[in-house]
């Protein structure tokens, strides 16, 4: 479904990304891995456009979007959950959820996708009409999630979704990206849970200083032992 191929990415004159090449099959969860500043996000904005490489290419579903901006990339079915979420706070809870289905013109379809999406989500339902910076964390971050599935996204990008989120928030939120990946919707997936990212996933790479040192199968990974001592604590 997506293919990365060569990607160099800079801010300024700093090089982040360094020939990134990764591959997302279609139906699959497919995970990134590293350290703060090894470059997930950046790869991520990207893709979505929010980036310009400087050289390489992206294509989604066999069509090059290398140079389109965000909201063509959103139009062709690649959705981006941000680091941070990004929600609009001054806007209710419905509002936000509109504005995810801002490139759509099918309006009987977006209404029933918004009824889904109310459905799945039954806190956002009860909170309709609250501001988006009333919620909580996890309830802002389910919202984020919610926003960018009423584009009605082929592909979604979730960029460290469990970030700052108490545990029982963290399991809640795995619960949805197998639940939407289950739907039919597949996710290419940055997270500091290590463990749990992969468990969820079934290909996961491994960057390090904006570069792509270590993939494979994410129940083979999960035993290699620089993962172990890494990213899992163990020795």
């Amino acid at each position: 479904m997506l293919e990365v191929r060569g990607v160099d990415t800079y801010y300024g004159n700093i090089r982040a990304l360094k020939e990134v090449s990764i591959d997302v099959p279609g139906g699959s969860v497919v995970a990134i891995i590293g350290a703060n500043g090894a470059g997930k996000s950046t790869l991520m904005k990207t893709i979505a456009g929010a980036l310009p490489q400087r050289s390489g290419t992206v294509s989604f579903l066999g069509e090059m979007i290398t140079g389109l901006a965000s909201h063509e990339i959103v139009r062709r079915g690649v959705a981006l959950v941000p680091e941070g979420r990004s929600i609009l706070s001054r806007m209710t809870v419905r509002e936000n959820l509109e504005m995810g289905a801002f490139t759509r013109r099918d309006g009987k379809k977006t209404a029933r996708d918004m009824d889904r999406v109310m459905e799945r989500f039954p806190v956002l339902k009860q909170r309709a009409g609250q501001l988006g910076g009333s919620l909580s964390g996890g309830e802002q971050q389910m919202l984020a999630i919610a926003r960018a599935l009423m584009s009605a996204p082929k592909l979604l990008l979730l960029d460290e979704p469990t970030l700052g989120l108490a545990p029982l928030v963290v399991a809640d939120i795995f619960a949805i990206i197998r639940e939407v990946n289950a739907a039919g919707t597949t996710l290419l997936l940055v997270e500091q849970n290590v463990k749990q990212a992969m468990k969820v996933s079934s290909y996961t790479y491994v960057m390090e200083t904006g570069k792509i040192v270590l993939s494979g199968p994410s129940r083979e990974l999960l035993q290699e032992p620089r993962i172990k001592a890494s990213y899992l604590g163990k020795a």
